[in-house]
């Protein structure tokens, strides 16, 4: 008998600790994890198996679908925004050609199983393109069929992946003479910019505010990179959590899309830094705009409508802007710290 497993791919990163933190203590689920980077020790004691290795790999991948029975595939693993922009060939090998893969994967152990697998995918707003300030200011809360012209390798990327997911869900092979459904259950989440208490920003496109908050916590002068009336809406690290794990949890019936919105709050850069002040007197916070990064974050929603998420599948973050930095961020960045 195979074991059956969850696979959760980029499991280093931030949502694969939280995805990994919450199966151990909640569920009765034995998760495979895979990334590139040798695993967290203590992340490793929560999985039944940490393979280090690549998704590009396909006879690693090979062997994952002939030793375990995947129920869901968790895909987290992707070269962000900032980082695909200086090597685009890159990241789009990775970003989709590894995403394929995963697909792939799925649809030999939907064939094996003879019932569906889930397939978890977090997109990103970097799928959006608004043409001007002028239309992004004008635009209101975007939904998801709204200004799709990602100007990014990484949101070109992500709303590619997010076809591909339709496409191996509703229209898999199907003008092939032994045409069979995938078996592919797809549904993704388009994430806001994300914040942690627990990571240090890498230097993504959305990082300003969270650099802001770390820098200040750490007594380092901080340069944003984006002017102060710059806006875009942000979650954070546990209701993205939270928002996967409802996905997940969700009747088919009630999705009537495979792609949502999710989000919580937007203030905008100055609102950051003032809040920021609050809790850290002392910070340097100026801005500093770079003129290439402020025209992608200008390319992007101020805010997104996520009506969709709460109608179909019961979405509501617990926390708001307020309760965010109050009751998680500051004190939590504070004790990083101290």
């Amino acid at each position: 008998m195979r074991k059956e497993v969850v696979l959760i791919t980029g499991a280093n990163g931030e949502i694969g600790h939280g995805l990994i933190s919450y199966f151990f203590d909640n569920e009765n689920t034995n998760v495979l994890a895979l990334d590139v980077m040798p695993p967290d020790k203590e992340l490793e004691k929560m999985c039944d198996r940490f393979i280090q290795g690549d998704i590009l790999d396909n006879m690693l991948l090979g062997r994952l679908v002939a030793e375990y029975e995947i129920r869901a595939i968790y895909h987290l693993a992707s070269i962000l925004s900032t980082k695909a922009e200086y090597n685009p060939e890159t990241a789009h090998k990775v970003n989709v050609e590894g995403t394929l893969n995963l697909l792939r994967l799925a649809v030999e152990q939907a064939g094996w199983q003879g019932k569906p697998v889930k397939f978890l995918y977090p997109s990103s707003i970097a799928a959006y393109g608004l043409p001007d300030l002028e239309i992004k200011n004008k635009s209101g809360k975007i939904n998801e069929d709204e200004w799709c012209h990602p100007t990014t390798m990484y949101g070109c990327n992500k709303l590619y992946c997010e076809h591909l997911g339709r496409y191996y869900t509703k229209f898999y092979r199907r003008l092939a003479v032994d045409s069979t459904q995938s078996g592919i259950d797809f549904r993704a989440l388009r994430f806001p910019g994300l914040i942690s208490a627990s990571t240090t920003p890498t230097g993504g496109t959305s990082d300003y505010g969270p650099e802001m908050l770390h820098h200040a916590a750490m007594g380092i002068p901080y340069h944003c990179f984006v002017r102060a009336d710059t806006k875009l809406p942000f979650m954070v690290m546990p209701d993205a959590i939270k928002s996967l794990l409802l996905l997940e949890q969700a009747p088919r019936e009630n999705l009537k899309q495979l792609v949502y919105n999710v989000t919580s709050f937007n203030p905008s850069a100055g609102k950051f830094r003032d809040i920021v002040l609050e809790a850290f007197p002392k910070a340097e916070i100026d801005f500093v705009p770079d003129l290439s990064r402020q025209g992608i974050v200008d390319s992007w929603p101020a805010d997104i409508d996520d009506a969709a998420a709460r109608k179909d599948w019961g979405w509501e973050p617990d926390y708001d802007q307020q309760r965010a930095f109050t009751e998680y961020l500051i004190p939590a960045v504070k004790a990083k710290y101290s």
